[in-house]
């Protein structure tokens, strides 16, 4: 082992043996005071405290510290290394004496501390002589940076009024530079603009109210607030921010009315409702704070009223209830206007409200007739002839001059048939007699016109009551139908009656039942009067026959507590029925008819027989023409059927058209019998070879004609219109006879044509055809 390896051996050792008490107190006080200025060793390490210093601009490298070695004997077999962030670059180390140097310029704020490794090596045998050691090379900060205000321009909001030293903003500005180290990034605050109404902290840059202030003399104030770093000393960098400071508003105003006294009119026709005026109270705050309602003092707010338009914040005055010129022309009422919202701490300074006189004048109107009574109620006796009175309506002029009026009656034609009015006086009489049970009130309408202005008229109601009087006798209220068996006994109940009255009794009307006077005798039936406005039929006796007698007509007397009272004689109808135990109503009835109408038993039979065939005859005669009906209705839809024709081919000539009966297009006056085609081809060569042994004159010639006519009228193919029809007909005369060779046996090479030639100058052209034509054929 050579002296060298010993050596390191022995540093290692050094290095891993733990260190005394007092040596790490004291090892801990210096991490606890970074970068004193006493001498450092850490194992076989020495260096003083390093700092480099930001922004220097020297070209040459500037020294910052040195690194040694305890071993280092100075004789140069020492070789210093170093190496982590920026060695070689922005850090050098002179390598003999281990001093190091900054070669570029550094910015704090950009990178405040390098972290770097030092090694020291022997030169000859290139082994380190002292483990490689971290070190820190911390970047001393200069005042570079100016102070920045970085949430300006600010604008702020404080409430006008409000005490000295109220807190109103604060702003803040920042420094790049260290604030660990030295001044440079310590700030100190100022106005330079805003006394005497605001200040502000040094420190903290809060903003206060300096004293207080109205809104209404001004409302927003612009403060400079300046930040100067190396607090406030000379060199120092400055920056400025503008606040803008607005005083919001409080209630500390009361409203005002811009006049002391309003003038108005009010013509007294017009309606409750219309606006008299507008009065305006000013108030200095805004908002909120300006809102008022308006109130009217005093009695004369059951006439006119007041309501506040939110939008303009003035007073409307309405009119509440009508005015009359005559009755009053002036008014004097007193406005007020009151704050909406109020704010207790000014409450002190004074009531927050106004008041103010209104004087309003009634103007006068041309104003329509009044009526003493907007409704009349009148009565008259039904009774009463024609004439009599029914009562009187007044109505008069409000206006000064007091103008005549005049009366009439409307709404309604049949009213006037009733009742009349005196158009000077308005006394209403009746025109003819009066039913109550018709109509018990009348409502009819008055009007009251000026005489010299037609048109102001009024209109009043009068309500005229019919009163009752007993004109109206008392009667039975339906037709009873009342029966009796013929085993009824004696005392046996039959009918249950009672009575109406058409009368109007003032109190409630009571009626008496009793027999008539021709009836008290009646040994049949009696009547019990219940005292309750109903009686009861009692039989008289035990057993009735209906072949003795099958009605019994009871006359009962009924009698009224009117005034004079009043009776009538009703007459009960009771049937004797041929029952066991229980009235058979509908048997009763069926032999009360037959009684009526004379008829016996057998005869009504024999009736209803007759009735019975005569219902069968006739529902018989119905089915009759009912079938009939749908009879002719089915030709009808076979003629339809045989009308259409359904082609499925292109077309088939004549034998298809035979199909389609045209006929169905044509009128009825000109239908005719269709008669069954015969074959074109075959009539027309027999009618044709008649012809030739025939003149124009001769029946067949006549018969042929007839025929082609009547064919092309029923002829279906034909068009439903007049169409010329052409036909050949030679006739006679012709010495060659027929030149058709319809029904020839023979062909035109075995016929000879040299008869051409004897018929004559007219046939000559063709006589030579044809015998040229055969010889060029032979």
């Amino acid at each position: 082992m050579n002296c060298s390896t010993l050596l390191s051996l022995v540093l290692m050792l050094v290095q891993l043996w733990p260190c005394s008490p007092s040596m790490q107190k004291r090892r801990a006080q210096n991490r606890n005071q970074s970068f004193t200025a006493v001498r450092r060793v850490k194992r076989g390490w020495v260096w003083e405290p390093l700092f480099a210093t930001e922004e220097q601009n020297s070209m040459a490298p500037v020294y910052v510290g040195q690194l040694e070695s305890d071993l280092d004997k100075q004789d140069g077999n020492i070789k210093y290394i170093l190496t982590g962030e920026g060695a070689g670059s922005i850090f050098i180390i002179d390598e003999n004496n281990g001093k190091i140097y900054v070669t570029q310029k550094l910015d704090r704020e950009k990178k405040s501390f390098y972290t770097l490794r030092a090694q020291a090596i022997n030169r000859s045998t290139e082994l380190p002589v002292e483990p490689e050691s971290e070190f820190i090379i911390k970047v001393r900060d200069v005042n570079d940076h100016e102070p920045q205000f970085l949430d300006g321009p600010y604008v702020a909001t404080v409430p006008e009024m409000s005490p000295e030293g109220t807190s109103v903003t604060q702003v803040t500005a920042t420094d790049g530079d260290d604030p660990s180290y030295g001044n440079s990034a310590r700030l100190l605050y100022s106005l330079i603009q805003g006394q005497p109404y605001f200040s502000v902290e040094p420190k903290t840059g809060v903003i206060r109210m300096a004293s207080q202030m109205d809104r209404e003399t001004k409302d927003q104030y612009l403060v400079i607030i300046q930040a100067k770093d190396m607090v406030g000393q000379a060199g120092a960098f400055s920056a400025t921010a503008t606040v803008t400071i607005i005083l919001s508003d409080i209630n500390d105003n009361p409203p005002k009315f811009q006049q002391r006294l309003y003038y108005m009119n009010v013509c007294e026709d017009a309606p409750v409702g219309t606006t008299v005026g507008k009065v305006i109270a000013e108030d200095s705050d805004i908002g909120e704070n300006a809102a008022m309602t308006y109130f009217i003092e005093g009695d004369s707010s059951d006439v006119f009223d007041i309501i506040t338009n939110n939008e303009t914040q003035e007073g409307i005055i309405l009119l509440k209830k009508r005015v009359d010129y005559e009755s009053k022309r002036r008014y004097s009422i007193q406005a007020k206007a009151v704050n909406r919202y109020i704010d207790d701490r000014f409450l002190k300074e004074g009531p927050f409200e106004d008041k103010t006189i209104v004087k309003i004048n009634v103007e006068d109107a041309d104003e329509p007739p009044v009526f003493t009574l907007e409704n009349y109620v009148m009565e008259i006796a039904e009774a009463a002839v024609s004439g009599s009175l029914v009562g009187i309506v007044t109505a008069r002029d409000p206006d000064d001059d007091d103008c005549p009026v005049r009366y009439s009656i409307v709404h309604g034609m049949h009213l006037k048939r009733l009742f009349s009015i005196n158009e000077h006086n308005g006394t209403i009489i009746t025109t003819k007699p009066l039913d109550r049970e018709i109509a018990s009130w009348h409502n009819i309408t008055v009007t009251a016109t000026e005489t010299r202005n037609p048109e102001k008229i009024s209109e009043a109601n009068v309500y005229i009551q019919v009163l009752d009087v007993n004109d109206h006798a008392p009667e039975f209220p339906k037709y009873y139908e009342t029966f009796v068996c013929e085993n009824a006994v004696s005392g046996q109940l039959i009918q249950s009656i009672s009575a109406v009255d058409q009368d109007d009794s003032a109190e409630s009307h009571h009626f008496n039942f009793s027999l008539a006077q021709e009836a008290t005798n009646n040994s049949h039936f009696t009547v019990k009067d219940n005292q309750d406005n109903t009686a009861g039929i009692f039989t008289a006796k035990s057993g009735f026959r209906r072949q003795e007698q099958f009605s019994f007509y009871l006359p009962i007397l009924i009698l009224d507590n009117g005034i004079p009272p009043l009776t009538s004689t009703n007459t009960l109808t009771i049937t004797v029925c041929d029952c066991d135990t229980k009235v058979n109503t509908f048997y009763c009835r069926y032999g009360a008819f037959m009684y009526a109408m004379g008829l016996s038993t057998e005869a009504l039979a024999a009736v209803l027989a007759c009735i019975l065939i005569l219902l069968v005859f006739f529902l018989a005669v119905v089915a009759i023409k009912q079938q009939r009906k749908k009879s002719s209705f089915s030709e009808k839809m076979e003629e339809f059927r045989e009308n259409i024709v359904r082609y499925d081919d292109e077309g088939g000539g004549e034998e298809d058209t035979e199909a389609f009966d045209i006929s169905a297009l044509r009128t009825r006056t000109v239908m005719r019998t269709h008669k069954p085609r015969k074959k074109v081809t075959t009539e027309i060569h027999s009618l044709y070879r008649q012809s030739l042994q025939v003149g124009p004159d001769s029946a067949i010639f006549r018969q042929f004609i007839s025929e082609k006519l009547e064919e092309a009228n029923t002829d279906p193919s034909a068009p439903p219109y007049d169409s010329l029809q052409t036909y050949a007909f030679e006739g006679t005369g012709s010495l060659a006879g027929s030149l058709s060779s319809l029904g020839s046996n023979m062909s035109d090479v075995d016929q000879s044509y040299d008869y051409l030639t004897d018929w004559g100058p007219h046939f000559k052209q063709l006589a030579g055809m044809y015998t040229s034509h055969r010889g060029v054929g032979d």
